[in-house]
This record gives C-alpha cells, sequence and structure tokens, in this order.
C-alpha cells in the first residue's frame, strides 16, 4: 500500500441550492488518495461520486471543507490557480469521449500536449493503450472502445500525477470494457499515476488497490484490497 499522500479532502461538503430546495449532494466527506495508487470509487447513481471527482479535479468548488494537493491548500483557489492545477496536474476521463470528430487520433492528443510543460509525443501515448497504428484515424473510424483509448491517451500526454475517471467503461459493453480497464490499470502500473476510477458497477472493485464506497454523499466504507484481482477474474 502507498503512503505518501498526493490528494487529501477533510470535511468536504457540498450544498446546491435549486430554487427553495437545497440538495445536498456531499456530506463531510474526508479522502486521501496516495501516490501511485489505483483507487476504485464504489456508489449508485446520485451517491455523490461525480460531484466528489469534480471537486478533487478542481472543475468545482466545495461548498465548505479543505482539499490539499501535496502542499498546494486549493480550498480557497482562484479560478486562474484551478486551471493551472487542471492543466499541469490532472487529467481527466469520462464516460462520453468528447473526441473532436475533425480531428484525428493523432491531433486530439496533441491539443493536449501542446498547452503541457512535460508531455509524451501523442504517437507514444496512443501506442501506450494500444492504438499505434490508429494515428491518422478520425473518431468515426474508431469503435467506441477505441474512441475511450484515444481519450485516455489524451488524458495521459501531459504526463498528470493524477487521473480521475468517471464511469470510463459506462458506455460500453463488457468485452470493451474490459479492455478499457486494462489500458487504465496499464497506465497505473508503467506511469504510476495516481488513479481513480470511479464507478458503480461494484465487479470493478478487486481491481483497485482500495474500495471507496459512497452513499447519499458520504463515504460509508472503506476496503484495502491484499491483492489486486486481474482482469480475467473479474465478472461483469
Amino acid at each position: 500500500m502507498k503512503s505518501q499522500i498526493i490528494l487529501e479532502a477533510h470535511d468536504l461538503s457540498k450544498v446546491y441550492d435549486m430554487g427553495e430546495v437545497r440538495v445536498r449532494a456531499l456530506r463531510s466527506v474526508d479522502l486521501k488518495l496516495y501516490c501511485g495508487e489505483l483507487a476504485v470509487l464504489l456508489g449508485a447513481s446520485g451517491s455523490g461520486k461525480s460531484t466528489l471527482l469534480n471537486i478533487l479535479g478542481g472543475l468545482d468548488r466545495p461548498t465548505s471543507g479543505t482539499l490539499k494537493y501535496k502542499d498546494h491548500d486549493l480550498s480557497y483557489a482562484d479560478d486562474e490557480e484551478l486551471t493551472e492545477y487542471r492543466r499541469q496536474s490532472v487529467g481527466f476521463v469520462f464516460q462520453l469521449y468528447n473526441l473532436i470528430p475533425s480531428l484525428t487520433a493523432r491531433e486530439n492528443v496533441s491539443l493536449v500536449s501542446e498547452i503541457a510543460v512535460r508531455p509524451m509525443l501523442p504517437e507514444e501515448a496512443l501506442e501506450m493503450v494500444g492504438l499505434g497504428d490508429r494515428l491518422d484515424h478520425f473518431p468515426a473510424q474508431l469503435s467506441g472502445g477505441e474512441q475511450q483509448r484515444v481519450a485516455i491517451a489524451r488524458a495521459v500526454a501531459k504526463q498528470p500525477e493524477i487521473l480521475l475517471c468517471d464511469e470510463p467503461t459506462g458506455a460500453l459493453d463488457a468485452q470493451t470494457g474490459k479492455l478499457v480497464l486494462s489500458v487504465l490499470e496499464k497506465v497505473n502500473r508503467e506511469t504510476e499515476t495516481t488513479t481513480a476510477i470511479i464507478t458503480h458497477n461494484v465487479a470493478i472493485g478487486g481491481l483497485g488497490d482500495r474500495v471507496i464506497r459512497m452513499s447519499s454523499g458520504e463515504v460509508t466504507e472503506l476496503e484495502i484490497n491484499e491483492r489486486r484481482v486481474s482482469l480475467d477474474e473479474v465478472e461483469w
């Protein structure tokens, strides 16, 4: 188990005001992510896991509580500081691939590598996800799983220290989903990028170093896996 903390949330709460209704999306969440680990955040729809990911990634701010990245307190960071944090330190993978249809795989990845401080070559990132022979294909020429792998290559090309994945297999069938998970596992193993996978799929939990279970905006259980299971052992 990794021991050095890279990201730490304490007493995080998020409240949305919707007219006369106040929705508590997060309730006093404490969470630590460790350098190089693969963590799986499990929870049903509406459990608050995506809200938590958005705050951890600097896409949203908590209503209360603190968030620290290494020695940096992000709790009161302004827009410019959060933009810099997202740009340099965090990679995102979402259920929707968000590729630009008019750009090739290589060009989609280049969008990120051009703004990063120490990027991989787009070709190198695409080779890592098994698409070295699809560099000049457009999204419409790729399957759903291949498009998601391009999205992963785009996220890792800037060599972030944290990779946040929100339901990365949610739009994929079991076979393709396992292939995408194998790519995320490979990235975590080979680059030692701290990786958090958010999912409602309980079967995925065994792939992580830790399982963090959420319900009704709260972390309800933390479980350390003594052994990460292989994808062959996962029953979808």
